[in-house]
């Protein structure tokens, strides 16, 4: 299975930094123009329980992006994850470790499972397997910089 990977250094600790991701993904995620979660946008996401990961439109409907797989605070969170364009067996997976980096966290991203969605699936705009794995890890790129944002407007 192919993946993507991506990572960035924040300069916090684990616990602080997987605390943003999970407890306040819905202020610092940037929805891209790519890899939209439904066709009417990203939503609001959160994670509900520890146990899923959801998105709650402007309308109010709630759309489950998927279902966490490991939550181990503060080193490792992994979920399952769909777009709303996904057949009910089409499903990716993300897996984010936090890992100390001296007085800061690295953080890193890896997202599995785009070889299995097909190539003339919407979500993939037609792009071949590489083109959608670029194209992805710059959108997590940019949820990464989102979130060191965010950390960094909290400590500053």
């Amino acid at each position: 299975m192919s993946a993507v990977l991506v990572s960035l250094r924040v300069a916090v600790p684990a616990e602080e930094a997987f605390d943003t991701f999970t407890e306040e993904i819905g202020l610092w995620w940037r929805p891209g123009a790519l890899f939209q979660i439904t066709p009417r946008g990203d939503g609001t996401l959160s994670f509900e329980n520890r146990e899923r990961l959801i998105t709650t439109l402007a309308n109010g409907k709630v759309f489950e992006i998927g279902r966490v797989t490991a939550w181990e605070r503060p080193t490792r969170l992994a979920f399952t994850w769909r777009q709303a364009t996904f057949a009910p067996d089409q499903v990716t997976s993300v897996e984010v470790v936090f890992e100390p980096a001296g007085a800061e966290t690295r953080v890193t991203v890896t997202h599995r499972g785009w070889d299995t969605i097909p190539q003339d699936h919407v979500a993939r705009h037609g792009f071949p397997l590489q083109a959608t794995q670029m194209r992805l890890a710059e959108h997590w790129r940019a949820q990464l910089a989102a979130i060191s944002r965010q950390l960094t407007d909290k400590s500053g």
